[in-house]
């Protein structure tokens, strides 16, 4: 090498590792293993790369398939990342997300797959023997905490006993449960009260409703408490509503000893550690036999609850306590009474809670779990059959003019209860937790009327009683629709046949091989069954509008206004009747009498609603309470109309006062009450009497007769 060229290859040798770097090795190796083309390797498959991201079930969200060119990518926070790698050369993939590595499991020759659970965003990179074969930019989306507030400041409701709290609740994902806490503000350590509150079925992301519990019975009750929201997403996170404050309603006791141990009750919620004053003053009201009419289980009860504070050191012992007192004030005030509501409201609670387990459940419901509701069902049948008959009882016994509440109007009848718990019975066995969770909701509407009554004023039952009857008078206006819409169905019938019969009589006199200039049409002689059809029902049409005027009369004393359009129905009446009368074509009135009708009964409820504060039956809407409740024992449209109508003797077949009972004068002050069993016997009458009226097929005579008897009620 007499030009030294040697030296400039060593030179051209460093200067090349120089500029390599880092990479020199691996260029280095790939230099002397060279990677041969798919030509001259057929035998090695190409890389397949899929890629996708699972969001959480909660979500809803579909997975996202990931571009194998690379991308940007999002994501909810929690995804889980699946990759999946088979075909080409070489060893075993990583996966690099910023920095942190994770290997691929070996699934067979050549196929590798990779699972995890994303936490973070940056940089997503699949890289096999230094090369990078996929590379995406993922950001997450974070899971933020669910919101909840106060649609309206808690209160108490406008009737009854119970609280009212309106809410709101929202979350990205969609919200998993809802509560209130409720904490005593005398003592702020003290532990919460939990009130869990029903949301929409599913998760929905944004729901907001009023729920009313009762919490008179609650050892906190007459003490001001701060309620606070809390709502919860399925990722476990909370949120919490601003506090609001309010006192929650407590029961009226008119017994000097119920009054005496509620107080104790009250005291003991503030100061659970006065156990000796409490237990001198549980000494001073034993001590007075004479109080509590010599009771002995009285006397016992509060002994038991005496030595209890006294002996058991427990902090339950004094909850344990409040309870006897409780009971022991309510046995006093009511006796039987309050205990059934007490049992009913446990089996209402059970079924209730049984529904939800059902609905979560949806399809896979064991046969264990099927029978235990059907048997919560049934408790619930018994409950209330129970807490009716202690009520009858209580009417027996007490004066009922002097009671809040019209037992005529609020207690339901055992075919009433039957009835909707075989609905409900019905909708659980199919599993149909919604429709039987409804059927649920408006049986607990009807007997929530049934305490409504205790704490009513005086001005609050006469405001009652006035709604009671716009209800009534309402609802026969629906009956009139209805009948009047019968009527119409009859006429169309009988139009019907006589276009048939003379169709019939042309096709005979003039055959079809003749034809014939047209004819005006004859008019065919009514055969003597459709003569007495449109007699009958000209009979019910004067029927019909006798008492609408009567009705007329009612409301304009009960309101002092009649709307334009009840008399617009009566004048189409009239013209009905005259047309049945002489033969003629009626439908057209008919038609005028209930589209009257049907516009006279809305402003009879928008009038009912200036007054009274009526809501209008079957709008649907919220009511002053928020909760939509319909008039007292749900007796709001559809069947509660029939019952609201059948009010016993002295009343018409759509159940308003006649006028031979009142004088003319519609006059309730003078009602009096029947017992239970007349109330039973003479509904069972009316129905029956009612149900076969409505066949109208029967005989003539068999319906005249039918009527009058009717008449009587």
């Amino acid at each position: 090498d007499p030009r030294a060229l040697r030296g400039g290859l060593a030179v051209a040798l460093v200067a090349a590792f120089t500029v390599a770097g880092v990479e020199a090795p691996e260029r280095l190796r790939r230099a002397l293993l060279p990677a041969f083309s798919a030509a001259a390797l057929p035998s090695a498959p190409a890389v397949r790369l899929e890629a996708w991201i699972t969001p959480p079930a909660y979500t809803g969200a579909a997975p996202v398939f990931l571009d194998p060119a690379g991308g940007a990518v999002s994501a909810p926070s929690g995804s889980r990342l699946q990759v999946a790698v088979s075909g080409g050369a070489g060893g075993v993939p990583d996966l690099l997300l910023d920095g942190a590595a994770a290997p691929f499991r070996t699934l067979d020759r050549g196929s590798f797959a990779v699972e995890t659970t994303l936490e973070t965003g940056g940089r997503l990179t699949v890289r096999r023997d230094g090369r990078d074969l996929a590379q995406w930019s993922l950001s997450l989306r974070a899971d933020a905490p669910p919101t909840a507030a106060w649609d309206q400041p808690p209160a108490r409701a406008a009737r009854g006993l119970a609280i009212r709290l309106p809410w709101r609740a929202e979350d990205d994902w969609g919200l998993a449960a809802l509560r209130v806490e409720l904490r005593l503000k005398l003592r702020p350590d003290a532990e919460p009260e939990i009130l869990d509150l029903p949301i929409p079925g599913g998760s929905p992301r944004s729901a907001r409703g009023a729920s009313q519990p009762d919490l008179s019975a609650h050892p906190w009750a007459g003490l001001e408490v701060e309620a606070r929201l809390v709502a919860r997403d399925h990722a476990g996170q909370e949120g919490r509503s601003e506090g609001a404050f309010l006192e929650l309603p407590e029961r009226s006791f008119t017994h000097p000893v119920s009054q005496a141990l509620i107080a104790l009750r009250k005291a003991l919620s503030v100061d659970p550690t006065g156990r000796e004053p409490a237990r001198r003053e549980l000494d001073r009201i034993s001590g007075a036999p004479e109080a509590f009419e010599h009771d002995t289980g009285t006397f016992l009860a509060l002994r038991s609850a005496r030595h209890r504070l006294m002996r058991d050191r427990r902090p339950a012992a004094v909850a344990e306590v409040q309870g006897i007192l409780w009971d022991v004030a309510v046995a006093l005030e009511e006796g039987r009474t309050d205990r059934t509501a007490r049992a009913l409201a446990e089996a209402r609670q059970a079924l209730r809670e049984a529904l939800e387990q059902a609905r979560r459940e949806g399809q896979n419901l064991t046969q264990e779990q099927r029978a235990d509701l059907q048997r919560r069902i049934e408790d619930l049948r018994e409950a209330i059959r129970r807490h009716l008959e202690a009520l009858a009882e209580r009417l027996q016994r007490e004066n009922a003019e002097a009671l809040p509440y019209d037992p005529q109007q609020r207690l339901m009848d055992q075919r009433e209860l039957d009835r909707r718990t075989r609905r409900m019975e019905d909708a659980a066995r199919q599993g149909r937790t919604e429709d039987a969770e409804r059927e649920l909701a408006e049986l607990e509407q009807m007997l929530r009327a049934l305490e409504e009554g205790r704490n009513m004023r005086a001005e609050d039952r006469q405001r009652q009683q006035s709604r009671q009857r716009g209800q009534q008078q309402m609802g026969a206006v629906q009956d009139m629709v209805r009948r009047q819409a019968e009527m119409l169905d009859r006429g169309h019938q009988r139009a019907e046949q006589a276009d048939r019969e003379r169709q019939q009589q042309r096709r005979q006199t003039f055959p079809r091989l003749f034809p014939q200039p047209p004819q005006p049409p004859q008019q065919a002689e009514p055969s003597p069954q459709e003569q007495a059809e449109t007699q009958q029902d000209s009979r019910v049409q004067r029927a019909l509008r006798r008492a609408l005027g009567e009705l007329m009369q009612q409301f304009g004393d009960l309101t002092g206004d009649v709307p334009e359009q009840l008399g617009e129905a009566d004048r189409a009446m009239r013209d009905s009747a005259d047309a049945l009368r002489e033969g003629r074509d009626a439908r057209d009135a008919q038609q005028r009498a209930i589209r009257a009708l049907t516009e006279g009964g809305r402003q009879m409820a928008q009038q009912m609603q200036r007054q009274f504060g009526q809501s209008q039956p079957g709008d649907g809407g919220e009511d002053e309470d928020g909760e939509g409740e319909g008039m007292a024992g749900g007796q709001q449209g559809g069947e509660g109309q029939d019952q609201a109508q059948e009010q016993g003797p002295g009343r018409d077949p759509l159940g308003r006062r006649s006028r031979e009972a009142t004088g003319g004068q519609d006059n309730a002050s003078d009602t009096r009450v029947p017992d239970e069993a007349e109330l039973l016997k003479t509904r069972r009458i009316q129905e029956e009497l009612r149900r076969r009226g409505a066949e109208r097929e029967r005989p003539p005579a068999e319906l005249d007769y039918i009527d009058r008897l009717l008449r009587r009620f």
